[in-house]
């Protein structure tokens, strides 16, 4: 007969009370529990309230504890001790405090640990829904090394929690696989969605920006991810493989943004082991076909992440130095805080083609103190893989280190920070010789970017193109650009031949303050990582309300509208900041840019003089210069 639970936390039929359960456990055992949200607390809570002796000399084993039923005070006690694979949430204090032990270990190879008896389990105490008609439970909302667990177990106790929804996967149980049950008495631990923060909204902006259609990701916890949704909403096609499904997850799914079709492992499915959030979760999870829960040797195997293309790992970061070391948070600041529980997904993102990882962080701290650094050695939980590190995001946008050297990476991270840190770390990066003594900086136009004219648009041949301001950090790859250019076309664009194009001139040009002049680049390629193949600026005239204009484009991409694009979108720009008009000077034999100027839309003036068109263009058609 099946029973319904109450949470009135009475003797139900076919159940023990949690002093019953307890009585069958011996002194010495290894006692595996279920994690996170999963925590049986009805019996933990026993347990550290008991004073049986057999309760003695424990050894409690849990990946991760949000750490309110396992108190402090009950393990100073002296009666058992925790063994945990997770340096984050709550566990850091105690670990380095000696009162939890720490098992160093990614989380891909705990359940080999334990099917080799590495780490011996004597007892296991699941939380789990009631039976359902055909004697099935289900493990909810965590199965993590579940499975292993109960094949090395000798006893198994299973908490009955009516709260728990029925998910999907590798989750159920039959009840007759559990040596004893018990009802719980306590409601899931739930969390709250909290208001996403301004700082952290822009964070998601960028990270966005380089997430494609068809890409696959990894959620953690976290306000990063909570504001990353709103973000992704007009997405499609993307897929879920992530450790924790959350609400951010759930908003995601519900937005129609994930169809979960383009992923080679669980097609059709978003797979996790995991599930924390609110009651409006786990309601959600409750019998939901779409989403699948497995065990972390297929969940957190990089070999099956990176099987999925365009996988991209999403961590917040705590610090980054110029070199795109990273330091990862600590305590209870995330639920992927250590390298070692990181390096599953950032190893899945490396082998996965087209995939990526991303770290982000504000650009300060709450205490106002910068996050980026000329170096983070000295600092904790540091993740010193430079070499694999592909971009790293702040409020102020995304830095792209991929195939950069040491000193374009400083310059790109440079550029992310705080606007009123720059000057101290261009200082500090030029005393420590990782840029060019002779860099320039220009104060005032740092906080003069104008990150809003980002755009993107379909030319020719579905050829794509994103437009943005020019950086300092471009300077590679203008420099590319102009090598490039056939001597016609660099005669076109300078009026006089140049045969080189050294540091010392291409840093000026590249360097900008989006005020008097202003420069916008086309770039193609996978977000974050193209190459620059166009560029127009405008430098506004000291005598009258104009601009004086220029373009260029890669002799590959021309004739596919780019030219007239740029064209227009300066004058719009031009514009919108009170300026009348736009000069320009073309020579006669560059017909190609004379079409352009006149398709803009705008009315031209020309004047021919010396073998070339001095043109100007009026905004104001009824105003005269």
């Amino acid at each position: 007969m099946i029973t319904l639970f109450s949470k009135k936390c009475k003797k139900q039929e076919g159940l023990s009370t949690p002093q019953q359960a307890l009585s069958r456990i011996e002194p010495g055992m290894n006692i595996f529990i279920g994690t996170g949200v999963a925590e049986p607390r009805t019996l933990i809570k026993a347990i550290m309230a008991s004073k049986d002796t057999n309760l003695q000399d424990l050894t409690l084993i849990q990946i991760l504890s949000l750490g309110d039923a396992i108190s402090l005070d009950a393990l100073r006690s002296g009666k058992f001790r925790l063994k945990t694979f997770f340096s984050g949430w709550v566990a850091s204090d105690a670990i380095s405090s000696g009162d939890v032990d720490l098992i160093p270990s990614r989380f891909s190879t705990i359940p080999s640990l334990i099917n080799n008896r590495q780490v011996p389990v004597d007892a296991a105490i699941f939380q789990i829904t009631p039976p359902d008609e055909n004697g099935l439970c289900s493990l909810g909302v965590s199965v993590d090394v579940s499975r292993q667990v109960m094949t090395r177990a000798k006893l198994i106790i299973g908490e009955v929690n009516p709260d728990v929804p029925r998910t999907g996967g590798d989750t159920f149980v039959h009840i007759s696989e559990f040596s004893v049950l018990v009802e719980s008495c306590d409601p899931l631990p739930l969390f709250p969605v909290l208001p996403v923060q301004p700082v952290f909204d822009r964070i998601a902006a960028h990270v966005a920006s380089v997430i494609e259609d068809g890409s696959c990701l990894a959620f953690g916890t976290g306000p990063l991810y909570d504001a990353l949704p709103a973000h992704l909403k007009n997405r499609k096609h993307l897929g879920i493989h992530t450790p924790f499904i959350t609400d951010a997850v759930m908003e995601l799914i519900n937005s129609g943004a994930v169809s979960n079709r383009r992923k080679t492992t669980f097609r059709g499915k978003s797979l996790t082991s995991y599930a924390l959030g609110s009651k409006d979760l786990m309601k959600w999870l409750d019998r939901n076909p779409i989403v699948e829960f497995q065990s972390i040797d297929k969940v957190f195997n990089p070999f099956e992440i990176g099987r999925n293309s365009r996988f991209i790992t999403i961590f917040p970061a705590r610090k980054v130095d110029l070199s795109g070391r990273i330091a990862m948070h600590i305590g209870k600041s995330s639920t992927l805080s250590g390298p070692g529980q990181a390096m599953d997904f950032f190893n899945g993102a490396e082998g996965s083609p087209g995939g990526f990882t991303i770290f982000a962080l504000p650009s300060r701290n709450l205490n106002d103190e910068r996050n980026i650094q000329v170096s983070i050695e000295a600092f904790p939980n540091l993740m010193n893989v430079p070499d694999s590190v592909n971009m790293i995001a702040t409020e102020y946008g995304i830095a792209s280190l991929s195939g950069r050297t040491l000193r374009e990476r400083a310059q790109a991270l440079i550029e992310i920070a705080h606007p009123d840190d720059r000057l101290a770390l261009v200082e500090e990066a030029k005393a420590r010789h990782i840029i060019y003594a002779d860099q320039i900086f220009l104060k005032a136009s740092c906080h003069l970017y104008p990150s809003e004219l980002a755009e993107q648009h379909v030319f020719k041949n579905d050829t794509v193109v994103r437009f943005r301001a020019i950086k300092p950090s471009d300077e590679e790859e203008m420099r590319r650009l102009f090598y490039r250019f056939s001597d016609q076309s660099i005669y076109y664009r300078f009026f006089t031949p140049i045969r080189t194009m050294p540091h010392t001139r291409m840093q000026e040009y590249v360097n900008v303050d989006y005020q008097d002049t202003l420069s916008i680049v086309g770039l193609v390629g996978p977000p974050g990582q193209g190459r620059i193949i166009a560029e127009a600026r405008f430098v506004r005239h000291q005598d009258k309300p104009y601009v004086d204009a220029a373009f260029v484009v890669d002799e590959a991409y021309q004739g596919m509208g780019i030219a007239t694009h740029l064209y227009r979108m300066l004058a719009q720009l031009a514009h919108r900041r009170g300026i009348r008009g736009m000069t320009a000077d073309v020579l006669a034999t560059n017909q190609a840019m004379l079409r352009v100027f006149q398709k803009g839309g705008y009315p031209i003036r020309s004047r021919f003089e010396g073998g070339s068109y001095a043109l100007t263009i009026s905004f104001d058609a009824d105003k005269e210069e």
